[in-house]
């Protein structure tokens, strides 16, 4: 008969045979005792080579790295890592003191799981979600493919309130001040004015007043006869305020209108009325006028600047347009509008790193939606890849790049010192709050998340995401 001894030592040499996860006893000391037989396909090392030696030596040779026994020492409990071996396996090692009466260490069990299938779907993952914002792209593009560039894409409340009140004003006749940092598109906010207008189907006459020349804009604007000065056309030319009778005119950057020109475009506002340069023959006219600025008009009103008459004339309906680092919900939405525009203008088929969404989302944007639409344009003509990275933008840094893409590798986990339940929480504390920025319902975050929608609102509270 075999001694109750002996078969605990044949159950303990069964339980480390037969054991899919690779068991290491120590002990009190970190010296290795047992190791179970499938240590080689997981370290690269025979248990001959393992079994007398201490954790502290394996770690030094990277076979144990970071070796969950030594922590497991040091802090005098349960311990759980991720460790990188020789053999290129990811595992989750996990070691647990054995304590005497004393509550001194005598033994250290732990066992490592392989996770490599798990790292690399993780890599799957990578390109699952670049497959997935090309599909995205692709259904857009057949929703929208008659869609302008010069359309407005609105997902922020603020964006959405402008929306309905541009909507709202549009089929009056009332004047429109649109104020906003240049790039946000005031001259789109314009045309939408114009489009639910009734004048639609008449002209809509865009004058840059900082681009025309002030020896120039005189004539440009009420326009001249034949003859009226040395160079002029001999058949005489219409002016852009004539040129928008029953239409529209939009004065972008009418802070840069010339006080005499200030002077004239009151009178015609008043009257109606409007002669050209060197003639006799007035004519009514009958426009709606839009104006926009970057400046502030009060302001330069007190400093003399701009006429204050002419000021309360245009300023009946003021909107301001906010910048795009205050709506920053609207960046995807703007990204994705723009890239369906680009690819088929290119005859493409880029598509954006979740990595760079997030890069473009903290980016400030200091030339607003003009600076996001060319950048994508640029992106689509020079990108030789047909994934966007962060490194394709010229304002990530190197360190930057680094954390956007490596934020969700095992390797920050380890240096955030993470288990595997903190590490799968982190990630999925990450996609909810990328489908919050970009969804507006939780039915929709439901479907780009590949959830139900009642699991959408117990994670939103669960990670004090603020619902809808």
């Amino acid at each position: 008969m075999k001694s109750e001894l002996e078969l605990l030592k044949i159950e303990l040499e069964g339980i480390l045979e037969v054991s899919n996860d690779n068991i290491v006893v120590t002990d009190g000391d970190g010296v290795v005792l047992r190791v179970s037989s499938n240590c080689t396909s997981i370290y690269g090392s025979d248990q001959r080579d393992l079994i007398g030696k201490t954790v502290f030596q394996l770690e030094n040779e990277k076979i144990f790295y970071p070796s969950v026994t030594a922590r497991v020492l040091k802090e005098k409990k349960e311990v759980q890592v991720m460790q990188k071996t020789p053999t290129s396996k990811v595992v989750m090692a996990t070691g647990i003191p054995v304590f005497s009466q004393k509550r001194e260490i005598v033994r250290i069990i732990s066992f490592s799981h392989d996770l490599t299938e798990i790292q690399q779907l993780k890599e799957d993952y990578q390109q699952l979600r670049a497959k997935m914002l090309r599909y995205e792209t692709e259904i857009e593009e057949l929703r929208e493919k008659e869609a302008k560039t010069d359309q407005i894409v609105v997902k922020s409340k603020t964006m959405e309130e402008i929306d309905k009140l541009i909507q709202h004003i549009a089929s009056s006749d009332a004047a429109v001040v649109l104020l906003g940092e240049s790039g946000v598109g005031k001259n789109v906010f314009a045309r939408r004015l114009h489009e639910g207008s009734q004048r639609n189907k008449a002209a809509f006459i865009e004058v840059n007043c900082g681009a025309i020349p002030e020896n120039l804009f005189e004539s440009e604007i009420f326009g001249y006869v034949p003859g009226a000065f040395t160079g002029a056309d001999r058949k005489g030319k219409a002016g852009m305020i004539e040129l928008a009778d029953q239409g529209t005119l939009f004065l972008d950057e009418i802070a840069e209108l010339p006080l005499a020109i200030q002077v004239k475009l009151l009178k015609v506002l008043q009257e109606k009325k409007v002669s050209r340069i060197g003639g006799y023959q007035v004519k009514n006219i009958d426009f709606r006028l839009i104006a926009a600025t970057n400046q502030d008009l009060e302001e330069l009103v007190k400093q003399g600047k701009f006429r204050k008459d002419l000021f309360y004339r245009l300023n009946v309906i003021p909107i301001t347009i906010p910048p795009l680092r205050e709506r920053n919900d609207d960046i995807y939405q703007l990204m994705r509008h723009y890239l369906i525009i680009f690819n088929q203008k290119y005859q493409t088929d880029k598509s954006f790193h979740s990595t760079t969404i997030d890069a473009f989302q903290h980016h400030q944007w200091p030339g607003n939606v003009r600076e996001l639409e060319n950048l994508i344009e640029r992106l689509v003509v020079t990108s030789t890849e047909t994934i966007i990275y962060p490194s394709d933008l010229p304002f990530v840094k190197e360190a930057n790049v680094y954390h956007h893409t490596n934020e969700w590798t095992l390797e920050n986990f380890e240096r955030q010192g993470l288990t595997l339940q903190d590490a799968l929480e982190e990630v999925e504390k990450n996609w909810l709050k990328r489908a919050y920025r970009q969804y507006k319902t939780t039915y929709e975050m439901a479907k780009y998340l590949g959830i139900s929608q009642p699991t959408v609102v117990r994670r939103l509270k669960k990670y004090q995401i603020n619902s809808r």
